[in-house]
């Protein structure tokens, strides 16, 4: 049986996965080898040589990564925050710019007692798996439209005390009326203007459910701004991921409610505008 140099393999796979306008060549390389290997990422300087069955595994999947097929629908799996989640077709993959949206949740509730807390378009289940695994005291309840993304959600969830409910994020939950402390949502946001623009992984890959939001990508967080003002109680706060350049539209619309108080912007690592806050007015 033929064998292949880690290095060689890597280098290569760099190579094909650069040419094919993959935005991370390298660290993408590595994963995918790690994962055929059934090791880590950190694990593969032990590797010397990677036999011939392993080393065709892992030319297939190269070969899918540079048609532009998502890193985490090769794996099964990806990271969000300190939980790691079941992904695939059928489901929004997170990104890590929400682990940002997911922080400013967790900080909220841990400063309840006994925290309400509601995440809206749950898709993976993202949101909510870490507001259990970091709220241990908090009552976390989530919804999803899609049955193929709730399906994720459900075995994502399994074990963790979250109140999964299929159904309309912006319909459900009628019992909870006036009883929620935070709420979070990660809602379709792109214009469909923008289609063009989009990743081609996530326009051919992730559902078209979870991106697009009318002609100027922000119906949903309309939405979104009326059912979270029925959901919370007074000075229970919000918190909704947006485009970068909508950081200034999406406060907009929920100032223009004159439901929310402390309205504001948040900016990710990259200094480009990800989310808004407010509270509702008392």
């Amino acid at each position: 049986m033929r064998v292949a140099l880690r290095r060689a393999l890597l280098a290569d796979a760099a190579r094909v996965l650069e040419a094919a306008g993959v935005a991370s060549p390298g660290p993408d390389a590595a994963t995918l080898l790690a994962h055929v290997l059934g090791t880590s990422r950190a694990a593969l300087v032990m590797v010397e040589e990677v036999g011939e069955e392993q080393a065709r595994t892992y030319a297939g999947l190269v070969a899918r990564r540079a048609a532009r097929e998502p890193l985490q629908h090769l794996t099964g799996t990806a990271a969000f925050r300190h939980v790691e989640l079941v992904v695939g077709p059928g489901v929004f993959v997170p990104r890590p710019e929400t682990e940002l949206l997911a922080g400013w949740a967790v900080e909220r509730a841990r400063a309840l007692a006994s925290p309400v807390v509601v995440d809206l378009c749950t898709g993976s289940g993202a949101i909510a798996a870490a507001l259990a695994d970091e709220v241990p005291q908090a009552r976390v309840h989530a919804v999803e439209l899609s049955p193929e993304a709730h399906a994720y959600a459900e075995r994502n969830l399994a074990g963790t005390g979250v109140d999964l409910r299929l159904g309309d994020a912006f319909e459900e939950l009628d019992d909870l009326l006036g009883a929620v402390d935070v709420v979070v949502c990660n809602p379709p946001y792109v214009p469909l203007e923008a289609w063009e623009s989009v990743a081609v992984e996530a326009r051919d890959h992730d559902p078209h459910l979870a991106l697009f939001s009318g002609d100027d990508g922000l119906d949903a967080i309309r939405v979104l701004a009326r059912r979270a003002a029925e959901l919370l109680r007074p000075g229970g706060v919000l918190g909704v991921e947006h485009a970068d350049v909508q950081g200034e539209s999406v406060p907009s619309v929920l100032a223009a409610t004159g439901r929310w108080t402390d309205v504001r912007d948040h900016v990710d690592l990259a200094g480009r505008a990800r989310f808004a806050t407010a509270r509702l007015a008392r």
